[in-house]
């Protein structure tokens, strides 16, 4: 069995690049961030009352009683949040108290520590074991399952099959 050992004169150094003076952009020659990427946080100990309307994620440390509007965005209850009101954006995580209505594009998500009393609707939802949960959920389907589900309803149901199976015959004959 043949090995090979490396020398210390086989193995290539790496060079260190000349140091350069690295200069801050000015802001008016950075190039613009995306809505998508910026997120605006309400501290722990700011109150808020009325409407919110957002072009970027949104989360909520302090106290908040009113409607969100960021269908594009996602919103966010922190662990120390507390928010009562009617929700709408893409995506939805709880992890303090929310109570009223959220409508979200996307997922929901409750966390262990959440808080939530009200009713969601989503695409999908989940709930972390240890989060209160009292409420009502609606999750949306895709058309086309809506469509399969429609045409299958329009045939006979089970419930009429199964008394045709059962019922007596009305059709009866007397021997004599």
């Amino acid at each position: 069995m043949l090995g090979k050992t490396k020398k210390p004169g086989n193995v290539t150094p790496f060079t260190v690049a000349e140091k350069e003076e690295i200069k801050p952009t000015p802001p008016s020659q950075q190039p613009p961030s995306t809505p998508s990427e910026e997120k605006t946080v309400i501290g722990e100990h700011i109150a808020i009352e009325g409407l919110i309307k957002s072009e970027e994620h949104l989360v909520i440390e302090g106290a908040m009683k009113g409607n969100v509007e960021m269908e594009k965005h996602n919103f966010t209850v922190g662990t120390s949040g507390r928010v009562e009101g009617e929700i709408r954006a893409r995506n939805v995580s709880i992890s303090g108290r929310l109570q009223g209505t959220i409508n979200a594009l996307g997922k929901v998500e409750v966390t262990k520590e959440a808080d939530f009393l009200g009713a969601i609707k989503a695409k999908s939802i989940s709930v972390e074991d240890g989060a209160y949960f009292k409420g009502s959920i609606e999750l949306d389907r895709e058309p086309h399952r809506k469509a399969n589900f429609a045409a299958a309803s329009k045939g006979p149901s089970s419930s009429d099959a199964g008394q045709a199976a059962f019922a007596p015959s009305t059709d009866t004959k007397k021997e004599s």
